[in-house]
């Protein structure tokens, strides 16, 4: 065999050997998490009440590519149906795949043992709009203290993520302050959620403000329950002056109140399995909402998000 034949035969050996091996390392390496950062509308809900279409532009104007809605009334997203506020967020660049909307004990028929219509149709409308996850932010007073009823209420959270998973999306619970406040057993309520919550079915989106007040602390959360946040409310909050705060705190711009909000995001990011990072601010002390959540976004990037 001459020599120019047989370095082809070693070269080509070679880059099959170096193709298998990158081959197998491809396969056994962990997938990258995507992250993403967006913006929950209610920061901005005076605005988007009056008008949505400018509002989103502002916001797409500023860097935002994905939003969270709070607002389905009816059938509609801001006073539009499911494909036309598709069709005005796709206009601007603008995905939705997170949105709020109460889900209650009502929704639920137990004569028909299955969801009321009108919970179907949030789901059939969050899947028509774009959404990925379909997130309930709140649980009525009156479950919270009866057993039987928070039970139940669990198996329904778990039957909904079923519901949602037809249509490739996932429920999802937002916190407040009442669960840590409200003891169940030897935890709080927010520990009962986590414990009777199937995390394939339903995913926890922490709201890391709300909690501060009733003694709720991300940081021992994110070590206590790692990779159960698949979406975080990421926030910052100072001392109320309005008295109109959640336990004694106001939101602010990112950065500028009392809380480790870059260690929170940072801890996240590594244990929480959080890949979806929403920012919301309900107070401004004084400024504009849209100038607040523009320097929010910009915090967030300087943070390496």
């Amino acid at each position: 065999m001459d020599n120019s034949r047989r370095d082809f035969i070693r070269n080509t050996a070679l880059v099959v050997a170096g193709t298998a091996l990158v081959s197998s390392n491809d396969l056994f390496a962990a997938p990258k998490k995507i992250e993403r950062v967006g913006l929950q509308l209610y920061s901005v809900r005076d605005a988007m009440d009056k008008d949505p279409a400018g509002s989103l532009k502002k916001l797409a104007d500023m860097g935002y590519v994905h939003v969270e809605h709070a607002n389905y009334v009816n059938r509609k997203f801001y006073g539009y149906t499911a494909k036309e506020f598709k069709k005005l967020l796709s206009g601007m660049d603008l995905q939705m795949h997170s949105g709020h909307t109460v889900m209650t004990a009502h929704d639920w028929d137990d004569a028909k043992n299955d969801f009321t219509d009108k919970w179907k149709y949030t789901v059939e409308d969050a899947a028509e709009v774009g959404q990925r996850y379909v997130i309930s932010p709140w649980l009525d007073e009156g479950l919270r203290h009866d057993p039987d009823k928070l039970k139940k209420t669990m198996d329904q959270f778990n039957k909904c993520g079923e519901l949602c998973k037809k249509y490739n999306m996932k429920f999802g619970y937002h916190n407040h302050n009442f669960e840590f406040s409200t003891k169940v057993g030897d935890g709080t309520l927010y520990d009962y959620i986590l414990a009777n919550t199937d995390p394939e079915l339903v995913a926890q989106q922490m709201d890391v403000g709300n909690m501060l007040g009733a003694g709720g602390i991300a940081l021992d959360l994110l070590k206590k329950y790692p990779g159960r946040f698949e979406l975080l409310h990421v926030k910052d909050e100072i001392k109320s002056t309005t008295g109109q705060g959640m336990d004694g705190y106001d939101s602010t711009i990112l950065g500028e109140g009392v809380m480790p909000v870059r260690d929170i995001v940072k801890e996240a990011r590594k244990h929480g399995g959080t890949s979806w990072f929403i920012i919301e601010q309900e107070s401004y002390q004084g400024k504009d909402p849209f100038d607040c959540v523009k320097i929010d976004l910009q915090t967030m990037k300087k943070w390496g998000f």
